[in-house]
């Protein structure tokens, strides 16, 4: 078992920034692709970013491209989302999902999933 632990979020406002953090272990985190969904309220849950397990390639959904930045640091078993320029309709859960399969946008392909971080982008 892998075991994920998000932190970081919290109310911005729009325009402003966050970075989110997710912390694993329990499993060779260097293994694994990474990537990060959100849901809001009602919503189904949405692919956000995703990075190789050895941070060599990142994927995007359009709505976040330019503004959201995945990273990852496996000497410290963790991966990152910096978040800029944060709209109103970011606001979600957010969750941190590792895969040890192929990279994917799609969460039955992620494995492991951490408990979640709420984002709240005031207007």
């Amino acid at each position: 078992q892998m075991q994920l632990v998000e932190s970081g979020g919290g109310l911005v406002q729009a325009g402003g920034s966050l970075r989110l953090s997710c912390a694993a272990s329990g499993h060779t985190f260097s293994r694994y692709n990474m990537g990060w969904f959100r849901q809001a309220p009602g919503e189904e849950r949405e692919f956000v970013a995703a990075i190789t397990w050895r941070g060599g390639a990142t994927y995007y959904a359009d709505s976040v491209k330019g503004r959201f930045t995945i990273s990852r640091d496996n000497a410290k078993n963790t991966v990152y989302l910096q978040m800029n320029s944060l709209k109103p309709e970011d606001t979600a859960v957010y969750y941190c999902a590792g895969s040890g399969g192929y990279y994917s946008r799609q969460s039955y392909d992620y494995n492991y999933w951490g408990q979640g971080t709420q984002v709240t982008v005031s207007s």
